[in-house]
């Protein structure tokens, strides 16, 4: 048991994708965990892997959540915007989150966002650059970051990719595909799992963007992604239009953290990363 997580408590609000094998790995390292879903069906699911399940729908908070769920030294904030409705009541329901917030135990918020913040400028991007593309998400952690009740980190991801997200099926049955040439800012889910997971253990706060080190072209990388997965690989746009490059140099730095996949095109070839 890692003396890191020993005692600790931690709240996951959203435990799907990403959060799911993090509450996972953390419960194996000793912490105690609390997890939230939106489906019944999946509270069995949570409870059968040691994490304490609870039942939440961000748009009905006053009537369905246990205020027990806030009460944990960290709570983690992984709720995508719903791509069916855009970003549509996204800022409102994050709202509905702080007084809950407030009247819990909380010392630590990761909010867990993304590098679509950031506009295409055509140039690398740091955490020093201002966020220019505006969107429900960037306000959300403009809710969070300032609140003096608890301390926060916002994680901005870039593009996804891992076990039971296959990038060789990104762009199945799709032809003419554009901006071809583009550099990709992708992360795999063990980098974002360890990354998670060092912010906790050393108490960073501020903002970090989280992608790989390296940038395949989307031609590149893609390419060798659906022709591994065996399909026919459809024709890359040679053009470089709408493009940026996030820059991981300040979470390498700060946290001293290794990836287990910098380089993306070799992630390809390892059978153990899908």
């Amino acid at each position: 048991m890692s003396s890191k997580g020993k005692n600790k408590t931690i709240s996951i609000a959203g435990c799907g994708w990403l959060g799911l094998p993090l509450a996972q790995k953390l419960v194996k390292k000793g912490w105690r965990v609390k997890g939230s879903t939106t489906t019944r069906e999946k509270l069995t699911l949570l409870e059968k892997a040691a994490i304490e399940p609870f039942l939440m729908q961000l748009g009905n908070l006053k009537e369905q959540v246990d205020p027990v769920f806030f009460n944990s030294d960290f709570l983690l904030i992984n709720v995508p915007p719903s791509r069916k409705n855009a970003q549509a009541g996204y800022l409102e329901k994050m709202q509905g989150l702080l007084p809950f917030m407030h009247a819990a135990t909380i010392g630590k918020v990761i909010f867990i966002s993304s590098t679509s913040v950031y506009a295409d400028v055509c140039r690398e991007v740091t955490e020093a650059d201002e966020p220019s593309n505006p969107s429900e998400l960037l306000l959300a952690e403009m809710l969070f970051l300032p609140d003096k009740n608890f301390d926060t980190t916002v994680i901005r991801f870039g593009g996804l990719f891992g076990p039971n997200r296959n990038p060789g099926r990104f762009f199945r049955d799709k032809n003419s595909i554009p901006n071809g040439l583009a550099p990709v800012n992708l992360i795999h889910l063990n980098d974002c799992l360890g990354l998670i997971e060092a912010v906790l253990n050393q108490q960073k706060t501020g903002i970090y963007n989280a992608v790989a080190p390296s940038h395949p072209t989307k031609k590149e990388f893609y390419g060798k992604a659906i022709l591994r997965s065996g399909f026919a690989v459809p024709d890359f746009l040679e053009e470089k239009t709408q493009w940026k490059i996030i820059s991981p140099d300040k979470i390498i730095a700060d946290l001293n953290y290794q990836f287990q996949y910098p380089d993306l095109m070799k992630c390809l070839d390892d059978p153990a990363a899908f």
